[in-house]
């Protein structure tokens, strides 16, 4: 079954690593991800932009919304993913626990809803 880790933190956790520790934090993130595509767990990663650059869009009675950011009252922001192949959610679950970015945030495991017919 696919599982996608949403890595949730703060921003500013981030920036306030030394060089060395984002250094660090970049290069065990990188061989985790080796590591789960050499086991043929790993779909796909990606860390994303700051949410400086990011936009919320919204249609309502059909008018697109377009809004600067994620919501205001968001204290973490939806730092990068994982897309992963697990037999079980146990399985996943100790996946998303080593992940690195675990250390600073939190790593929400979700499956990966097949619609039907599709």
């Amino acid at each position: 079954m696919r599982y996608v880790c949403l890595v949730y933190g703060e921003e500013q956790s981030l920036y306030a690593l030394t060089p060395e520790g984002s250094a660090k934090l970049d290069a065990d993130s990188l061989a985790y991800d080796r590591s789960l595509d050499q086991q043929g767990k790993l779909i796909i990663a990606q860390a994303l932009q700051s949410v400086k650059t990011s936009k919320s869009v919204r249609r309502r009675n059909g008018k697109r919304l377009v809004t600067d950011g994620p919501f205001a009252e968001t204290k973490e922001q939806l730092l990068g993913f994982v897309m992963i192949e697990a037999e079980t959610l146990d399985e996943a679950l100790e996946i998303a626990g080593d992940i690195p970015l675990a250390e600073l945030g939190t790593i929400e495991v979700r499956a990966i809803y097949d619609i039907p017919g599709s």
